[in-house]
Protein backbone atom coordinates (compact mmCIF):
# COMPACT_ATOMS: atom_id res chain seq x y z
CA UNK A 1 0.00 0.00 0.00
CA UNK A 2 1.41 3.28 -0.74
CA UNK A 3 1.64 5.96 1.67
CA UNK A 4 3.26 9.41 2.40
CA UNK A 5 6.16 9.83 5.21
CA UNK A 6 4.91 12.34 7.91
CA UNK A 7 6.09 16.04 7.59
CA UNK A 8 8.81 16.88 9.67
CA UNK A 9 8.61 19.94 12.21
CA UNK A 10 11.10 21.85 14.00
CA UNK A 11 9.85 23.45 17.53
CA UNK A 12 9.48 26.72 15.83
CA UNK A 13 7.34 25.84 12.69
CA UNK A 14 5.25 23.55 15.68
CA UNK A 15 4.59 26.41 17.67
CA UNK A 16 3.78 28.90 15.04
CA UNK A 17 1.65 26.43 13.30
CA UNK A 18 -0.09 25.65 16.50
CA UNK A 19 -0.57 29.54 17.57
CA UNK A 20 -1.95 30.17 14.33
CA UNK A 21 -4.61 27.37 15.23
CA UNK A 22 -5.60 28.87 18.36
CA UNK A 23 -5.36 32.58 17.97
CA UNK A 24 -8.90 34.18 17.54
CA UNK A 25 -7.55 36.53 14.88
CA UNK A 26 -6.32 34.12 12.43
CA UNK A 27 -7.67 33.85 9.12
CA UNK A 28 -9.91 31.07 8.74
CA UNK A 29 -8.08 29.60 5.71
CA UNK A 30 -4.77 30.57 7.56
CA UNK A 31 -6.26 28.23 10.21
CA UNK A 32 -7.15 24.99 7.70
CA UNK A 33 -3.70 25.23 6.58
CA UNK A 34 -1.86 25.01 9.61
CA UNK A 35 -4.27 22.24 11.04
CA UNK A 36 -3.10 20.60 7.60
CA UNK A 37 0.35 20.41 8.14
CA UNK A 38 -0.10 19.73 12.00
CA UNK A 39 -2.23 16.68 11.06
CA UNK A 40 0.14 15.57 8.27
CA UNK A 41 3.16 15.78 10.59
CA UNK A 42 1.02 13.60 12.92
CA UNK A 43 1.20 11.12 10.63
CA UNK A 44 -2.72 11.54 9.92
CA UNK A 45 -3.32 10.06 6.05
CA UNK A 46 -5.01 12.35 3.67
CA UNK A 47 -8.23 11.74 3.14
CA UNK A 48 -8.90 11.45 6.98
CA UNK A 49 -7.28 15.36 7.07
CA UNK A 50 -9.22 16.03 4.66
CA UNK A 51 -12.40 15.00 6.34
CA UNK A 52 -11.54 16.97 9.59
CA UNK A 53 -10.55 19.92 7.69
CA UNK A 54 -12.85 20.91 4.99
CA UNK A 55 -10.33 20.47 2.18
CA UNK A 56 -10.34 18.28 -0.76
CA UNK A 57 -7.45 15.16 -0.94
CA UNK A 58 -5.89 17.33 -3.82
CA UNK A 59 -5.66 20.81 -1.13
CA UNK A 60 -4.47 18.91 0.94
CA UNK A 61 -1.70 17.56 -1.33
CA UNK A 62 -1.28 20.71 -2.21
CA UNK A 63 -0.57 22.22 0.91
CA UNK A 64 1.71 19.44 1.63
CA UNK A 65 3.92 19.99 -1.26
CA UNK A 66 4.25 23.61 -0.74
CA UNK A 67 5.43 23.19 3.22
CA UNK A 68 7.31 20.85 2.31
CA UNK A 69 9.48 22.51 -0.40
CA UNK A 70 8.46 26.60 1.28
CA UNK A 71 8.14 25.83 4.85
CA UNK A 72 5.76 28.60 6.82
CA UNK A 73 6.13 30.77 3.68
CA UNK A 74 4.92 27.87 1.62
CA UNK A 75 1.25 28.71 3.16
CA UNK A 76 0.88 32.01 2.03
CA UNK A 77 -1.21 32.72 -1.12
CA UNK A 78 0.81 32.98 -4.29
CA UNK A 79 1.02 36.37 -6.33
CA UNK A 80 -1.96 36.48 -8.47
CA UNK A 81 -1.97 37.80 -12.19
CA UNK A 82 -3.22 40.36 -13.03
CA UNK A 83 -3.24 43.94 -13.87
CA UNK A 84 0.05 45.69 -12.67
CA UNK A 85 -0.46 48.91 -10.62
CA UNK A 86 -1.03 52.19 -13.02
CA UNK A 87 0.77 53.96 -9.65
CA UNK A 88 3.86 52.69 -8.22
CA UNK A 89 5.59 53.43 -4.53
CA UNK A 90 7.14 56.66 -5.68
CA UNK A 91 4.09 58.25 -6.78
CA UNK A 92 2.09 57.12 -3.69
CA UNK A 93 4.98 58.57 -1.60
CA UNK A 94 4.33 61.81 -2.97
CA UNK A 95 0.58 61.81 -2.41
CA UNK A 96 1.56 61.02 1.28
CA UNK A 97 4.10 63.56 1.69
CA UNK A 98 2.05 66.29 0.36
CA UNK A 99 -1.36 65.24 2.52
CA UNK A 100 0.54 64.51 5.85
CA UNK A 101 3.86 67.40 5.77
CA UNK A 102 1.88 70.03 2.97
CA UNK A 103 -0.80 72.39 3.13
CA UNK A 104 -3.05 73.74 0.08
CA UNK A 105 -2.41 76.94 -1.07
CA UNK A 106 -5.85 78.59 -1.01
CA UNK A 107 -7.80 76.60 2.20
CA UNK A 108 -7.27 74.82 5.53
CA UNK A 109 -7.63 71.54 4.36
CA UNK A 110 -6.86 68.92 1.27
CA UNK A 111 -9.98 68.02 -1.10
CA UNK A 112 -9.48 64.71 -3.64
CA UNK A 113 -9.76 67.67 -6.33
CA UNK A 114 -7.11 70.02 -4.92
CA UNK A 115 -4.58 67.02 -4.56
CA UNK A 116 -5.57 66.07 -7.83
CA UNK A 117 -4.42 69.49 -9.49
CA UNK A 118 -1.81 69.46 -7.02
CA UNK A 119 -0.54 66.09 -8.40
CA UNK A 120 -0.58 67.18 -11.70
CA UNK A 121 1.74 69.98 -11.13
CA UNK A 122 4.25 67.59 -9.43
CA UNK A 123 4.11 65.67 -12.92
CA UNK A 124 1.83 62.38 -11.99
CA UNK A 125 -1.52 62.20 -13.84
CA UNK A 126 -3.62 60.86 -10.97
CA UNK A 127 -7.89 60.86 -10.62
CA UNK A 128 -9.57 62.81 -7.44
CA UNK A 129 -11.30 59.29 -7.24
CA UNK A 130 -8.28 57.11 -7.51
CA UNK A 131 -6.75 59.35 -5.04
CA UNK A 132 -9.96 59.06 -3.09
CA UNK A 133 -9.36 54.76 -3.13
CA UNK A 134 -5.13 55.17 -2.19
CA UNK A 135 -6.17 57.45 1.08
CA UNK A 136 -8.55 54.60 2.18
CA UNK A 137 -6.94 52.23 1.75
CA UNK A 138 -4.33 53.68 4.61
CA UNK A 139 -6.96 54.88 6.40
CA UNK A 140 -5.63 58.61 5.96
CA UNK A 141 -8.35 61.15 6.25
CA UNK A 142 -7.10 64.78 5.99
CA UNK A 143 -10.61 65.95 6.02
CA UNK A 144 -10.85 65.22 9.34
CA UNK A 145 -9.28 66.67 12.53
CA UNK A 146 -8.93 65.89 16.43
CA UNK A 147 -8.33 68.27 19.19
CA UNK A 148 -6.71 68.36 22.45
CA UNK A 149 -5.64 70.58 25.14
CA UNK A 150 -1.60 70.02 26.04
CA UNK A 151 -1.67 70.15 30.39
CA UNK A 152 1.59 70.43 31.73
CA UNK A 153 2.34 67.57 33.76
CA UNK A 154 3.85 69.74 36.75
CA UNK A 155 3.89 68.96 40.48
CA UNK A 156 1.33 71.75 41.09
CA UNK A 157 -1.04 69.73 39.10
CA UNK A 158 -0.92 66.88 41.02
CA UNK A 159 -1.19 68.60 44.36
CA UNK A 160 -3.88 70.34 43.73
CA UNK A 161 -5.98 67.99 42.21
CA UNK A 162 -5.07 65.81 45.11
CA UNK A 163 -6.09 68.49 47.22
CA UNK A 164 -9.51 68.74 45.73
CA UNK A 165 -9.99 65.32 45.55
CA UNK A 166 -8.90 64.61 49.17
CA UNK A 167 -12.03 67.01 50.06
CA UNK A 168 -14.51 65.03 47.94
CA UNK A 169 -13.19 61.62 49.71
CA UNK A 170 -12.96 62.67 53.35
CA UNK A 171 -14.52 65.76 53.71
CA UNK A 172 -13.08 68.10 56.61
CA UNK A 173 -15.02 68.02 60.27
CA UNK A 174 -17.10 70.81 60.98
CA UNK A 175 -16.75 72.19 57.74
CA UNK A 176 -18.86 73.02 54.60
CA UNK A 177 -16.95 72.34 51.12
CA UNK A 178 -18.74 73.69 48.24
CA UNK A 179 -18.00 73.58 44.52
CA UNK A 180 -18.45 77.35 43.16
CA UNK A 181 -18.70 78.45 39.25
CA UNK A 182 -20.69 80.22 36.68
CA UNK A 183 -22.58 78.95 33.77
CA UNK A 184 -22.40 82.21 31.47
CA UNK A 185 -23.95 82.71 27.62
CA UNK A 186 -27.16 80.36 28.36
CA UNK A 187 -29.18 81.66 25.17
CA UNK A 188 -33.04 82.08 25.74
CA UNK A 189 -34.82 80.85 22.91
CA UNK A 190 -37.72 78.67 21.43
CA UNK A 191 -38.83 77.53 17.75
CA UNK A 192 -40.72 79.47 15.36
CA UNK A 193 -42.91 76.75 14.67
CA UNK A 194 -44.36 74.27 17.07
CA UNK A 195 -42.89 70.57 17.32
CA UNK A 196 -44.29 67.08 17.11
CA UNK A 197 -44.73 64.63 20.07
CA UNK A 198 -43.26 61.55 20.21
CA UNK A 199 -45.07 58.61 18.84
CA UNK A 200 -44.99 55.08 17.93
CA UNK A 201 -42.09 54.53 16.08
CA UNK A 202 -41.35 57.98 15.69
CA UNK A 203 -38.96 60.21 17.83
CA UNK A 204 -40.84 64.06 18.92
CA UNK A 205 -39.81 66.75 16.30
CA UNK A 206 -39.02 70.39 16.52
CA UNK A 207 -38.40 72.63 13.62
CA UNK A 208 -35.12 73.94 12.47
CA UNK A 209 -35.29 77.49 13.02
CA UNK A 210 -35.82 79.31 16.29
CA UNK A 211 -36.29 82.95 17.76
CA UNK A 212 -33.74 84.20 20.15
CA UNK A 213 -34.32 86.28 23.43
CA UNK A 214 -30.64 87.23 24.69
CA UNK A 215 -28.79 85.24 26.98
CA UNK A 216 -28.73 84.77 30.91
CA UNK A 217 -26.23 83.69 33.36
CA UNK A 218 -25.67 81.62 36.79
CA UNK A 219 -23.50 81.11 39.37
CA UNK A 220 -24.15 78.32 41.54
CA UNK A 221 -22.85 76.69 44.62
CA UNK A 222 -23.00 72.87 45.37
CA UNK A 223 -22.84 71.08 48.29
CA UNK A 224 -20.63 68.45 48.01
CA UNK A 225 -21.68 66.27 51.01
CA UNK A 226 -25.69 66.94 50.08
CA UNK A 227 -25.63 67.85 46.32
CA UNK A 228 -28.05 70.65 47.10
CA UNK A 229 -27.64 73.33 44.81
CA UNK A 230 -27.73 77.23 45.78
CA UNK A 231 -28.06 79.82 42.58
CA UNK A 232 -28.81 83.60 41.12
CA UNK A 233 -29.25 84.57 38.15
CA UNK A 234 -25.81 87.32 37.10
CA UNK A 235 -26.18 90.38 34.98
CA UNK A 236 -22.04 90.81 34.99
CA UNK A 237 -19.42 87.46 35.56
CA UNK A 238 -16.82 89.66 37.30
CA UNK A 239 -15.86 90.06 41.08
CA UNK A 240 -18.08 92.51 42.23
CA UNK A 241 -20.89 89.62 41.62
CA UNK A 242 -18.99 87.05 42.98
CA UNK A 243 -18.01 88.65 46.25
CA UNK A 244 -21.94 89.37 46.58
CA UNK A 245 -22.63 85.75 46.36
CA UNK A 246 -19.82 85.08 48.83
CA UNK A 247 -21.34 87.27 51.21
CA UNK A 248 -24.94 85.51 51.39
CA UNK A 249 -22.89 82.20 51.31
CA UNK A 250 -21.30 83.59 54.44
CA UNK A 251 -24.95 84.89 55.65
CA UNK A 252 -26.47 81.40 55.22
CA UNK A 253 -24.02 79.11 57.20
CA UNK A 254 -23.33 78.51 60.28
CA UNK A 255 -20.87 80.70 61.76
CA UNK A 256 -19.04 78.21 63.91
CA UNK A 257 -18.44 75.88 60.80
CA UNK A 258 -15.57 76.63 58.35
CA UNK A 259 -16.35 76.90 54.31
CA UNK A 260 -14.07 75.26 52.25
CA UNK A 261 -14.76 76.20 48.51
CA UNK A 262 -13.54 74.65 45.54
CA UNK A 263 -12.96 76.92 42.37
CA UNK A 264 -10.98 77.13 39.07
CA UNK A 265 -8.78 79.77 38.18
CA UNK A 266 -11.35 82.75 36.63
CA UNK A 267 -10.71 86.31 36.34
CA UNK A 268 -13.60 86.46 39.10
CA UNK A 269 -12.03 84.54 41.19
CA UNK A 270 -8.35 85.45 41.22
CA UNK A 271 -9.13 89.19 40.98
CA UNK A 272 -7.55 91.42 43.59
CA UNK A 273 -10.87 92.41 45.43
CA UNK A 274 -11.86 88.67 45.66
CA UNK A 275 -8.69 87.67 47.27
CA UNK A 276 -8.70 90.59 49.82
CA UNK A 277 -12.54 89.64 50.56
CA UNK A 278 -11.14 86.20 51.45
CA UNK A 279 -8.24 87.23 53.56
CA UNK A 280 -10.67 89.41 55.30
CA UNK A 281 -13.13 86.54 55.62
CA UNK A 282 -10.22 83.72 57.17
CA UNK A 283 -13.38 80.78 57.83
CA UNK A 284 -13.37 80.98 53.52
CA UNK A 285 -10.47 77.66 52.71
CA UNK A 286 -10.02 78.34 48.79
CA UNK A 287 -8.67 75.26 46.74
CA UNK A 288 -7.87 76.14 43.15
CA UNK A 289 -8.03 73.61 40.24
CA UNK A 290 -5.20 73.39 38.69
CA UNK A 291 -5.14 74.53 35.30
CA UNK A 292 -7.22 73.08 32.24
CA UNK A 293 -8.71 70.95 34.86
CA UNK A 294 -12.31 72.51 35.93
CA UNK A 295 -13.66 69.43 35.41
CA UNK A 296 -12.41 68.87 38.80
CA UNK A 297 -14.83 71.00 40.25
CA UNK A 298 -18.26 69.00 40.93
CA UNK A 299 -20.60 71.89 40.02
CA UNK A 300 -19.72 71.37 36.51
CA UNK A 301 -21.18 68.22 37.03
CA UNK A 302 -24.49 69.52 38.21
CA UNK A 303 -24.30 72.35 34.79
CA UNK A 304 -23.75 69.28 32.58
CA UNK A 305 -27.49 67.40 34.50
CA UNK A 306 -28.99 71.49 33.70
CA UNK A 307 -28.03 71.32 30.20
CA UNK A 308 -29.27 68.09 29.38
CA UNK A 309 -32.73 67.94 31.36
CA UNK A 310 -33.84 71.28 30.92
CA UNK A 311 -31.65 73.50 28.22
CA UNK A 312 -30.97 71.04 25.30
CA UNK A 313 -34.59 70.94 24.33
CA UNK A 314 -36.18 73.77 26.58
CA UNK A 315 -38.40 76.45 25.38
CA UNK A 316 -37.70 79.86 26.98
CA UNK A 317 -40.28 82.62 25.66
CA UNK A 318 -37.54 85.18 26.68
CA UNK A 319 -34.90 85.58 29.38
CA UNK A 320 -37.10 86.63 32.48
CA UNK A 321 -38.74 82.90 31.19
CA UNK A 322 -35.35 80.91 31.21
CA UNK A 323 -34.11 82.61 34.63
CA UNK A 324 -37.55 81.18 36.53
CA UNK A 325 -36.95 77.82 34.76
CA UNK A 326 -33.77 77.06 35.51
CA UNK A 327 -33.96 78.29 39.35
CA UNK A 328 -37.09 76.38 39.26
CA UNK A 329 -35.52 73.20 37.79
CA UNK A 330 -32.50 74.30 40.43
CA UNK A 331 -35.24 74.41 43.41
CA UNK A 332 -36.49 70.58 42.23
CA UNK A 333 -33.64 69.20 41.78
CA UNK A 334 -32.43 70.11 45.50
CA UNK A 335 -35.84 68.76 47.07
CA UNK A 336 -34.59 64.98 46.24
CA UNK A 337 -30.57 65.99 45.44
CA UNK A 338 -27.90 63.17 46.43
CA UNK A 339 -24.10 63.52 46.35
CA UNK A 340 -22.01 62.64 43.70
CA UNK A 341 -19.89 59.26 44.18
CA UNK A 342 -16.52 61.20 43.78
CA UNK A 343 -13.78 57.63 42.53
CA UNK A 344 -10.96 59.86 41.07
CA UNK A 345 -8.56 60.24 43.96
CA UNK A 346 -5.42 61.77 41.93
CA UNK A 347 -2.86 59.17 42.14
CA UNK A 348 0.22 59.54 39.48
CA UNK A 349 0.15 56.40 37.64
CA UNK A 350 3.17 54.10 39.06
Amino acid sequence: MWTVEPLVLTTEERSELEHRVRARTTPHRDRQRAQVVLLAADGVIGRQIAKQVGFSPQSVSKWRIRFSELGLAGLDDAERSGRPPVYGPTDRLVLMAKVTSEVPEYSSQWSHSELHEAMEEAGIGISASQIGRILAADDVRPHKVEGWLTRRDTPEFWERAADICGLYLSPPENAVVLSIDEKTGIQAKHRKHPGTPVQKGHPSRREFEYVRHGTASLVASLDITTGKVRARDIARNDSVTFISFLEEIDESIEASLAIHVVLDNGSSHTSKATRAWFAEHPRFVVHHTPAHASWLNQVECFFSILTRKLLRRGEFSSREDLVMKMLNFIEHHSESAKPFKWVYDAKVAA
